[in-house]
């Protein structure tokens, strides 16, 4: 975890306006700054930016959040890797021994030279293409244009063992092998491990050249390897962490509301090449639950397209199963198959992007084809059919934590195996999914209203909060944790702006609860001085918990007979019944 001083330190330091104004040309409006959302398609301006609260809305689509959040949607990035690049940006160094660990990386790390090693690789290649007829020939047959081949910066790498002699002045530098651009056999002599291959250069999500793949130019591999042939793993390239053609994705696939997962690097240009821009591929493996958490921080729709031949079906099994983990409740994730004698490239170039849209809508949701593979090859007519079918499906509901998903799942295979409810929780046994979390009793509107605009003007000016303040809130409800937690995070970081405690609190408070106060605290005037009105809900939040604590304290003594109670049990009865009557 990255300590939470140095997340507020670095919101302090960092501007919003400065931040989105770098992707997302701002124009000032009044004491804010606006723009079309990003993240969907408007004509008219309803992206709104406060340099004061350091905070992000659309009136539009509801987007909202901090520098931090814009990042992390823009960009595509991880919590840990949009602190890194905000820290970047300012000249900030993030804590090493806080730093994101991932057990599967290499242990490796990377050293200064390996970026510009591979974008001086990618301009060569590139070059190289410009001279060779074979590839632009090969290119024009696929159907591709050289508009698309420099979108995806394209390139060829020509027949030749040594050719990157003439790229890097020192072809024994580390580097070279660490990025997987060389291979050294046993004897240490060195060689190039991409030749006479169109090369596809794979991009991170900051649109860095991390590894390359390559095809050949004939319809099976060569003397040299495989048909396809990618950059082993390395300090900057993991495969099972990255997507191909996800970078320049990014914008088509907001707009598109999906993002489509196909196979291979030619598939992604070839649908480009026909306006479909929102593919991605994996890059030589299954999808994994890593690739699913990044699309589903573009897009809440993921369809995987395969081919309808065994192997296609064999992959579509193995991606459902790696992306089971990952599943939430609001993703909506299918499989499209084409006919068995196409994938993607030749279907869209026989058919076009509307006839290949048209079949995306035919696509199986995950569910539909979790039964269907399960059940294809079983009647489900004896009784022994049915304990294969539940044996197969158990491993499989254990996976699936999206509690809805897996409630309706678990519903449907009792149907199909003829079994009620309370049987199938006795034959299988499965984890406990979490349902769904009801909402608590709402309190009257006005003690609601009073709670909440407090938390408003603690979050717009913290510094007015003493650590007093904590002995006097109880904890009963739902928005007297808003206060608490307000408070907590008012005292930690007194001089915080509303973005950073906002992040503060999103962990800690029910997600209604944190959508409804974002959306409200855009919407307060940031120059007014919010001290006198703070003062006056202060007090009247304290007399309503000590009336509601007296209250509660008087019920749990009437309880007890008076020879029972203290003395100072009486003292304190005697005066709340007074004060009562008092009242009355």
């Amino acid at each position: 975890m990255i300590p939470e001083s140095f997340i507020q330190e670095l919101l302090n330091r960092v501007d919003i306006v400065d931040v989105i104004d770098r992707s997302v040309p701002l124009k000032k409006a009044g004491a804010n700054y606006s723009a079309c959302c990003p993240f969907h398609n408007e004509k008219s301006p309803s992206f709104t930016v406060s340099p004061t609260k350091q905070f992000y809305h659309c009136f539009g689509c509801g987007a909202h959040g901090s520098a931090i959040g814009f990042v992390m949607e823009y960009q595509g990035l991880s919590f840990v890797e949009a602190i890194n690049e905000l820290a970047k940006q300012v000249g900030m160094i993030v804590p090493q021994e806080t730093r994101e660990r991932d057990t599967d990386a290499p242990q490796k790390k990377a050293v200064p030279g390996m970026v510009e090693a591979m974008q001086q690789a990618v301009l060569y290649y590139r070059g190289e293409l410009k001279k060779s007829q074979r590839a632009i020939e090969y290119l024009k047959g696929r159907g591709l244009s050289g508009q698309i081949a420099a979108r995806f910066q394209m390139g060829y790498a020509p027949s030749g063992w040594q050719n990157l002699q003439e790229v890097f002045s020192d072809y024994q530098d580390d580097v070279l092998k660490s990025i997987g651009l060389v291979i050294e056999n046993e004897q240490g002599r060195r060689y190039d491990r991409f030749r006479d291959r169109v090369m596809f250069p794979i991009h991170d999500q900051k649109g860095q050249v991390i590894g390359f793949g390559g095809r050949v130019l004939g319809t099976e591999g060569n003397d040299d390897g495989p048909k396809y042939l990618n950059s082993p793993e390395t300090p900057l390239f993991q495969k099972g962490q990255e997507l191909y053609g996800l970078f320049l994705a990014r914008r088509a696939i907001r707009d598109a509301g999906r993002v489509l997962v196909v196979e291979g690097y030619m598939d992604v240009v070839a649908l480009a090449q026909y306006g479909i821009e929102y593919a991605v591929a994996a890059l030589g493996t299954a999808t994994t639950p890593v690739h699913i958490t990044k699309l589903m921080r573009q897009t809440d729709e993921i369809v995987f397209c395969f081919d309808g031949d065994a192997a296609g079906r064999k992959a579509a099994w193995r991606a459902a199963m790696n992306a089971l983990p990952a599943l939430t409740d609001g993703l909506r994730l299918s499989f499209l198959f084409l006919p068995a004698e196409h994938d993607p490239d030749s279907y869209v170039r026989e058919y076009g992007k509307e006839a290949f849209e048209a079949a995306m809508q035919t696509a199986l949701p995950l569910s539909q084809y979790l039964i269907q593979h399960l059940s294809e090859d079983n009647g489900l007519q004896s009784q022994e059919d049915k304990v294969r079918f539940l044996n197969e499906a158990e491993p499989i509901l254990a996976q699936i934590q999206a509690p809805r998903l897996a409630l309706l799942l678990r519903k449907r295979v009792a149907e199909l195996a003829g079994l009620s409810d309370e049987e199938m929780r006795s034959m299988i046994r499965l984890p406990e999914v979490q349902r769904p979390r009801r909402s608590q009793p709402r309190q009257t509107r006005s003690t609601l209203s009073l709670q909440r605009r407090f938390v408003l003007m603690v979050l717009m000016q913290p510094a007015l909060v003493s650590p007093d303040d904590l002995a006097w809130v109880l904890h009963e409800s739902e928005e007297d944790a808003l206060v608490k937690h307000a408070l907590e995070a008012a005292v930690a970081y007194p001089s915080a702006k509303p973005a950073g405690l906002l992040l503060q609190l999103q962990n800690r408070v029910d997600a209604r609860l944190m959508r409804e106060l974002e959306r409200e605290i855009h919407l307060l005037d940031e120059q007014v001085d919010y001290s006198l009105e703070f003062e006056g809900a202060r007090k009247q939040l304290r007399d309503m918990y000590a009336e509601r604590q007296g209250k509660t304290l008087l019920a749990r003594m009437q309880e007890k007979k008076i020879s029972d109670m203290t003395e100072q049990e009486k003292a304190l009865l005697k005066a709340m019944v007074g004060a009562t009557k008092n009242r009355s």
